[in-house]
Protein backbone atom coordinates (compact mmCIF):
# COMPACT_ATOMS: atom_id res chain seq x y z
CA UNK A 1 0.00 0.00 0.00
CA UNK A 2 1.36 3.42 -0.94
CA UNK A 3 1.92 6.06 1.70
CA UNK A 4 0.12 9.38 1.50
CA UNK A 5 2.28 12.44 1.02
CA UNK A 6 1.65 16.05 1.92
CA UNK A 7 3.65 19.12 0.96
CA UNK A 8 4.50 22.12 3.11
CA UNK A 9 4.00 25.40 1.23
CA UNK A 10 5.43 28.79 2.17
CA UNK A 11 2.74 31.29 3.19
CA UNK A 12 4.59 34.25 1.63
CA UNK A 13 5.63 33.01 -1.81
CA UNK A 14 3.50 29.85 -2.13
CA UNK A 15 6.36 27.54 -3.10
CA UNK A 16 6.10 23.92 -1.95
CA UNK A 17 9.48 23.32 -0.35
CA UNK A 18 9.10 20.28 1.91
CA UNK A 19 7.52 16.80 1.60
CA UNK A 20 6.20 14.86 4.60
CA UNK A 21 3.97 11.95 5.49
CA UNK A 22 0.96 12.96 7.60
CA UNK A 23 0.77 11.23 10.99
CA UNK A 24 -3.03 11.18 11.33
CA UNK A 25 -5.45 10.43 8.49
CA UNK A 26 -8.62 12.08 9.85
CA UNK A 27 -6.96 15.28 11.02
CA UNK A 28 -9.02 18.41 10.31
CA UNK A 29 -6.37 20.98 11.36
CA UNK A 30 -3.49 21.53 8.95
CA UNK A 31 0.04 21.52 10.28
CA UNK A 32 1.94 24.83 10.45
CA UNK A 33 5.70 24.94 10.97
CA UNK A 34 8.28 27.68 10.84
CA UNK A 35 10.87 26.51 8.30
CA UNK A 36 13.47 28.04 5.98
CA UNK A 37 12.27 29.03 2.50
CA UNK A 38 15.08 29.07 -0.04
CA UNK A 39 13.06 31.26 -2.41
CA UNK A 40 12.32 33.97 0.20
CA UNK A 41 15.75 33.39 1.81
CA UNK A 42 14.31 33.57 5.34
CA UNK A 43 12.37 31.57 7.92
CA UNK A 44 8.62 31.69 7.24
CA UNK A 45 5.53 29.76 8.28
CA UNK A 46 4.82 26.74 6.06
CA UNK A 47 1.34 25.20 5.93
CA UNK A 48 0.43 21.65 5.03
CA UNK A 49 -1.13 21.13 1.58
CA UNK A 50 -2.45 18.03 -0.13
Amino acid sequence: MAQRKAALACTECGQRNYQMTPTQTGQSVRLELKKFCRYCNKHTIHKETK
